[in-house]
C-alpha cells in the first residue's frame, strides 16, 4: 500500500508550488537535513573551525550547518533566497543557541551578506548543496553564487563546495532517478542528476579559486519508516517537477517501491551514501 502520510505534505497534481511550504521546511529540518551532519562536521574538523572563524554559508536553508559552526565558537552568517520558511527556522535555531556570538541570516543573494562597515572579511565560505548537485547548479547557479561571495572573503580564505560521491557508492541514486524519470528531464533544471568526477573542480575553476584538498564522507540516509523516508526525500524539492508532470499518488507509489529494497526487517529504511567535498582558496 502506498503510504498516505506523505500526501499531507504535497500538492495535488500540477500544483507542486502550492505545497505547504512550512510543512516541507519542517520535514527538511527534522528529517532530512540531519543526514548531512557527518559532512558538515568533517569539513569543520579539517578546517579547525572555531572562535576565529568568520563563516558565510551560501544556501544556508534551515541553518543546521550554521548552528554546528556556531557551537564551535564561529561567527556565522547564512544567506539564501526564496526559502523564507526555511530561513525562519534557521533564525529560530540560532537565536537561543548562540547568545553572545555574532549570527545573521540574510534573505537574499550572497552580495546582500556583505560584512558591516569596519567588520573583517569572511575567512570561510561554504556551499553545502542540500543533497549534492541539482542539475545545472554546478555549471550555473552555484558558480554565480560563488562569484558573488568570493569578493566578500579575505585573501587565502577557504571555500568549500560539496556534492554526491560516485553513483555506485550512493544507494539513494536509484531512488532519486525516479524524479528524472517521471519529469521532463530535458526541461527540469532543478532535479537531481548523478555527480560527474570534476563537478566541484569546475565550479571552483570558474571563480578563479585554487584547489587545496578534498575528501569523502559517509552520509547514510536512515529513516524510521517508509513514510518518513518519503517525506524527507520530498522535502528536497527534487520531486516537484515529477509531481507537476504526473499524479502525486504515482510519485508516492514509485518512491515506496524504490525504497522497498532498502527497508529493514524492523521497518526502518537505510541507504548508505558517500558525499564529496572540495576545499579551494581565494587567491
Amino acid at each position: 500500500m502506498t503510504p498516505t502520510l506523505a500526501r499531507q505534505h504535497r500538492p495535488r497534481a500540477g500544483a507542486a508550488l502550492c505545497v505547504d511550504r512550512r510543512a516541507r521546511a519542517r520535514d527538511w529540518a527534522e528529517i532530512q537535513e540531519r543526514m548531512l551532519v557527518p559532512l558538515y562536521e568533517a569539513v569543520y574538523e579539517r578546517l579547525e573551525v572555531g572562535p576565529r572563524t568568520r563563516l558565510l554559508g551560501l544556501g544556508c536553508g534551515t541553518g543546521l550547518a550554521l548552528l554546528l559552526a556556531a557551537s564551535r565558537g564561529a561567527s556565522v552568517t547564512g544567506v539564501d533566497r526564496g526559502v523564507g520558511e526555511r530561513l525562519d527556522l534557521a533564525r529560530e535555531r540560532l537565536q537561543p543557541a548562540t547568545r553572545g556570538r555574532h549570527t545573521r541570516v540574510v534573505d537574499g543573494l550572497p552580495r546582500d551578506a556583505t560584512p558591516a562597515p569596519g567588520a573583517p572579511a569572511y575567512n570561510l565560505l561554504t556551499a553545502f548543496e542540500p543533497l549534492g548537485h541539482a542539475a545545472g547548479a554546478t555549471g550555473g547557479r552555484l558558480a554565480e553564487r560563488l562569484a558573488q561571495a568570493v569578493p566578500l572573503a579575505e585573501r587565502g580564505a577557504a571555500v568549500v563546495v560539496t556534492g554526491w560521491g560516485p553513483p555506485e557508492r550512493c544507494s539513494t541514486s536509484s531512488v532519486l532517478r525516479i524524479a528524472a524519470k517521471l519529469a521532463d528531464s530535458e526541461r527540469d533544471t532543478d532535479g537531481w542528476r548523478p555527480a560527474r568526477r570534476d563537478d566541484l573542480e569546475e565550479a571552483a575553476q570558474r571563480c578563479g579559486l585554487r584547489p587545496d584538498g578534498s575528501g569523502r564522507v559517509a552520509c547514510p540516509f536512515g529513516y524510521a519508516d517508509t513514510c518518513s523516508a518519503i517525506r524527507g526525500l520530498l522535502s528536497t524539492g527534487f520531486f516537484d517537477a515529477a509531481i507537476d508532470a504526473t499524479d502525486p499518488g504515482q510519485v508516492d507509489k514509485e518512491l515506496a517501491e524504490a525504497l522497498h529494497a532498502y527497508r529493514r526487517a524492523d521497518g526502518t529504511v537505510w541507504m548508505p551514501n558517500v558525499f564529496r567535498y572540495l576545499i579551494a582558496r581565494v587567491p
